[in-house]
């Protein structure tokens, strides 16, 4: 008997202090992954993506399996969601869904969710998602995969049947966790019983940059994770890293252990939870001011593979606007010679240096409308270019790089800018190549990321250097002024201790 599958997807990272909110529009035409879509017109978008759907997709028509695409929608991340875009995108994951089983039962759902989305009237929205889901479904079993940077709640977990975070950040096995994901709604639809679960929440929070999973402190971590999984015989154990950008009460780090057994179940959260407690020391790591950083980038330059900063506060996938100006005039101020700074999202210089033409010289108020500090400039115009590209690196290969109208500007004697129309982080080398910047070959690579950059361009770094330049995405989350998160937190590793 053929099984019938009803699939789709909502992602969204939300940023309670960002300096934009998240429109529906953003959802339409996304930097770096495909715009919204929906029915017949989702496996056409994602087919030859990184999504997970992607994976999830892979694994299911490899089975058999009869799939029933429902919606899927992603921005980058921002501000809450308005209300007007998360009912509407999910009131077409619901109509659709409804539609399905008009059309006959399902056997199971399988859903692409981040975990860390906050919409205006849903704090908890990825929760709210699943309780609408749940009340259309009843009893089918449903599996989700998330970005680990999920605020994992008790809501999210008591609603499905299995969850499964990606393990690496930069996440690089987005369509491996999509598959994952599938293959365990297969085993629990052949099963017929529902899975044992544990669910803890860990008293402290991880910044961004500490959240790496290519290193310490975050890489042991995720080996004891794989080890005690197998060695407890947990279907799945869920490790969410936390987005502690995100006002509400269950913001943080936390785990979901699956199992055949709840003493399994137990056993597995509890041993992780006791080994991140007691690696918490190693999670508190000292970030750069820019003078310093800028310098021992200079310092450092000219041995043969560039140096890269990275500009962490304004960090377009974590909420930035990528706009700030603060690390550009650094290394303008600093006389940096071979630096490319990557990249600036403003629409307005872009459509300054196209009316100028390729070669000329255009005054512009570069950056700045995020925050009100824009860097006046006389830049030169190398390169213009209509912003679409396809990914290549690890994280994003086969996506759409849909930055808008873009420009290479040179703004001082050593200092070239890319500049974009459309907001996207940048983690792919190919952001740069289609403006005629080979990455290998600059001294000085600046980068508007967190940790999604190393994917692509730790290879060809000599050494990174991460920046806290001004922007929102502050490496210390403890200095945001949080409202409604929980009072046992501690916004820091080892505060109050």
């Amino acid at each position: 008997m053929t099984l019938r599958i009803a699939v789709g997807g909502f992602q969204h990272e939300s940023h309670s202090f960002a300096p934009r909110a998240t429109r529906y529009q953003d959802f339409e035409h996304p930097g770096g992954f495909p715009g919204l879509c929906e029915g017949d017109a989702v496996f056409p978008a994602i087919r030859g993506t990184s999504v997970p759907l992607a994976g999830a997709v892979a694994v299911a028509e490899a089975a058999g399996v009869d799939l029933v695409p429902l919606a899927w929608a992603f921005a980058n991340p921002a501000g809450p969601v308005q209300d007007e875009a998360f009912e509407r995108i999910i009131a077409l994951i619901c109509a659709n869904l409804s539609r399905a089983l008009d059309a006959g039962p399902l056997d199971g759902v399988y859903l692409e969710l981040h975990g860390a989305a906050v919409a205006d009237s849903f704090p908890d929205a990825e929760g709210e998602i699943l309780r609408r889901v749940r009340a259309i479904i009843g009893a089918v079993p449903l599996t989700i995969s998330l970005d680990p940077h999920c605020n994992l709640t008790q809501a999210m977990v008591d609603r499905v049947d299995a969850l499964v975070p990606y393990r690496t950040y930069p996440h690089v096995d987005m369509k491996p966790s999509g598959a994952q994901a599938m293959r365990l709604l297969l085993r629990r639809i052949a099963h017929d019983k529902p899975f044992a679960r544990a669910f803890r929440q860990i008293d402290f929070w991880i910044s961004l940059p500490a959240q790496c999973t290519l290193m310490p402190p975050m890489s042991p971590v995720l080996d004891a994770r794989a080890e005690i999984e197998a060695r407890t015989g947990a279907v799945e154990l869920g490790f969410c890293f936390g987005f502690p950008y995100a006002d509400f009460h269950d913001c943080g780090v936390a785990l979901a252990a699956y199992a055949e057994t709840q003493a399994q179940a137990d056993a597995a959260a509890d041993e992780l939870a006791a080994f991140i407690n007691a690696r918490e020391a190693t999670f508190a790591i000292e970030i750069l001011d820019t003078n310093t950083a800028v310098a021992r980038a200079i310092q450092n330059a000219g041995t043969g593979k560039p140096v890269v900063i990275a500009d962490t506060q304004d960090n377009p996938g974590g909420g930035g606007h990528g706009d700030t100006t603060g690390l550009l005039s650094e290394l303008i101020r600093q006389n940096a010679q071979g630096a490319v700074f990557c990249l600036i999202n403003d629409a307005e210089s872009a459509a300054a240096c196209h009316a100028v033409g390729l070669g000329n010289t255009v005054q512009l108020s570069l950056g700045g409308k995020s925050d009100g500090v824009p860097i006046a400039v006389t830049a030169t115009v190398e390169n213009l270019t209509t912003g679409k590209c396809t990914l290549t690196g690890p994280m994003g290969a086969g996506n759409p790089g849909n930055l808008g109208p873009c420009a290479l500007i040179r703004v001082a004697p050593g200092v070239q800018v890319m500049v974009v129309s459309q907001k996207m982080q940048a983690l792919d080398q190919a952001i740069l190549r289609h403006v005629g910047i080979e990455p290998a070959s600059a001294r000085i690579l600046a980068l508007k990321s967190s940790v999604h950059f190393r994917a692509d361009f730790q290879p060809i770094a000599s050494q990174v250097i991460v920046a806290a330049a001004p922007g929102p995405v502050v490496a210390d989350p403890a200095t945001l002024d949080f409202k409604h998160v929980r009072d046992s937190v501690r916004k820091r590793p080892m505060a109050n201790r």
